[in-house]
């Protein structure tokens, strides 16, 4: 019995049909036209297109030396349920997160010891300084924000980040659209040509970041990338001494699909790049294969400042090796009731007098 085989219409993915006039696949729907050995490879390429395999090894982190933690504190806060280590030489009282009180709940044990750490360049009253530059000008900001003894608050701590390497293989194949406009004395005419734009190699990554802190929000830790790895040294407890370290609540193998998303994104816009010469295009399929995927366990210097308005909270971060700043500010509605009816009353004199102007003229 023959194999009865159906294709569909890459442009509109409709029942195409054979059209002996034409000698064609023709598609009733969008009247697209295909010859037979163009579909063919159009299906072979899509029936070869496999799943994504994104696997890593995440053995990361080494074990404590005998000692290594002697002095080291566990400080947990009552409110978030954050754990911060500091050392005895670091008073520790408040949560870096949300200004909470923190209690001593016992001396540090267990965990991985971190591989590497990057230290703080900037210190506290470079921060300091940086939270008030980003302050500046803001006519409609609270004036609890602009207090000092606020500004005070912002905490240096170490935050914990898996660090994975690996060799991205990808295939991504795309639906592309050129489009031909003519005319004559009588219509206007558009051609559609439908392509199938094949793209295919090696992705390297190295060092994507992804925090170990369901406390530190993962769109606030990259906005303040990137952290220059070059500075990076193997890690001693005494860069801890005089800040805090957070304790990392997500293993690296519950990183792993942040590690993912992030390579498939950056994969497919470096291949989205090498698209040209058409109108338009998307991508039809495609499959991810990491090589060599391995990780490694960090911390990274930022200094934050966490705190509460109005019920609302607001989280400000500086990369403590670049400087980069960032945190959104909340807005006095009082004040900016009053700004507005200020600029209202101010647009309405200045309409009045222009009237006047004219009615004198």
């Amino acid at each position: 019995m023959a194999e009865l085989i159906e294709y569909k219409c890459p442009a509109c993915s409709g029942k195409l049909e054979f059209n002996s006039g034409v000698q064609k696949m023709k598609c009733p729907y969008c009247d697209s036209e295909f010859d037979m050995e163009t579909l063919k490879q159009y299906d072979e390429e899509l029936e070869n297109a496999s799943g994504d395999d994104m696997n890593w090894e995440t053995e990361a982190g080494g074990e404590w030396q005998a000692g290594e933690t002697d002095g080291m504190g566990i400080y947990t806060c009552q409110s978030c349920g954050g754990e911060i280590v500091a050392d005895s030489t670091t008073a520790a009282s408040k949560c870096p997160y949300c200004d909470n009180p923190v209690v001593m709940t016992g001396s540090f044990s267990g965990d991985l010891r971190p591989d590497h750490v990057i230290p703080f360049k900037l210190d506290k009253n470079a921060a300091k300084s940086a939270l008030i530059k980003h302050m500046e000008g803001k006519k409609l900001l609270p004036k609890v924000f602009k207090d000092q003894n606020h500004i005070d608050e912002i905490k240096g701590i170490y935050v914990p980040v898996w660090l994975f390497d690996a060799e991205a293989d990808a295939r991504i194949i795309y639906k592309a659209q050129k489009k031909r406009t003519w005319s004559d004395n009588s219509f206007n005419y558009t051609e559609t040509s439908y392509y199938s734009a094949v793209r295919a190699g090696k992705v390297s990554f190295e060092l994507v970041p992804v925090d170990g802190s369901t406390k530190m929000p993962d769109e606030l830790m990259e906005s303040i990338e990137p952290f220059d790895f070059r500075d990076a040294v193997d890690f001693q407890t005494a860069y801890l001494s005089g800040y805090l370290a957070d304790r990392y609540d997500v293993s690296a193998e519950d990183s792993i699909e942040r590690a993912n998303e992030r390579i498939r994104r950056s994969t497919e816009d470096a291949f989205a790049q090498t698209v040209k010469g058409y109108n338009t295009f998307s991508k039809e399929n495609g499959s991810i294969k990491l090589n060599g995927g391995k990780a490694k366990y960090a911390l990274y210097p930022v200094w934050i400042l966490n705190t509460t308005w109005n019920g609302n909270k607001y989280t400000f971060a500086m990369n403590g090796q670049t400087g980069k700043f960032v945190g959104d500010l909340p807005v006095d509605s009082a004040a900016a009731t009053k700004y507005f009816w200020g600029i209202t009353a101010a647009v309405t004199a200045a309409s009045f007098a222009i009237s006047l102007l004219i009615g004198l003229l």
